[in-house]
């Protein structure tokens, strides 16, 4: 039985996701962000308890298709911002999403706005914004460097962007001692 689980957002959730469901006796066949295909198919009191288990560590079944295409759009963007090279993508994000669902993307635009309140566009900005905070807080690179990987035309853009959204610079965010960056499931 193949369950569809809102909030998986990193490599750390597969693994908490896998151990509670292998904890239940259930054998996970395939995990990814947001799926788990399971074994045998759980009775409906069973599944009520992995929703249960599931809610307690901050996850949700969905059981909704749209909903489920919406958590699915949303997985493609984290792991998009989070985990690739965007300096070395070179179709859009929107692009990607359409082609990665295998949808239209102005459906998933609209489907996207509809349920989460807000555009695919302002999700993703949103996501490169939290991951530029992480880049700050290492302190690794400087922000030319975080803006080519985040695959921004160049530092001014980033800096822009970056002070819309958050209200103040990049080189005010590093240099303050309290970091307020947000759970990527909170985004």
């Amino acid at each position: 039985m193949l369950l569809h689980i809102k909030n998986m957002v990193c490599d750390r959730c597969i693994m908490v996701v896998r151990q509670q469901l292998e904890q239940s006796n259930f054998i996970v066949q395939d995990i990814s962000l947001g799926t788990v295909e399971i074994q045998p198919e759980p009775i409906e009191k069973q599944l009520q308890d992995i929703a249960s288990n599931l809610k307690v560590l901050g996850f949700e079944l969905i059981d909704k298709q749209k909903d489920q295409l919406v958590e699915r759009i949303k997985n493609v963007i984290v792991e998009l911002v989070h985990h690739t090279d965007l300096s070395q993508n070179h179709l859009n994000m929107m692009e990607q999403i359409a082609n990665r669902l295998n949808k239209d993307y102005a459906y998933l635009s609209r489907l996207f706005s509809d349920s989460e309140d807000t555009t695919i566009e302002k999700f993703i900005i949103q996501q490169k914004i939290e991951k530029v905070k992480e880049l700050l807080e290492y302190g690794e690179m400087n922000l030319n460097e975080i803006s080519y990987q985040m695959g921004y035309s160049s530092s001014a853009h980033l800096s822009s962007q970056f002070k819309a959204v958050t209200g103040i610079t990049p080189s005010v965010y590093k240099s303050k001692k309290r970091k307020d960056r947000k759970a990527l499931d909170k985004v």
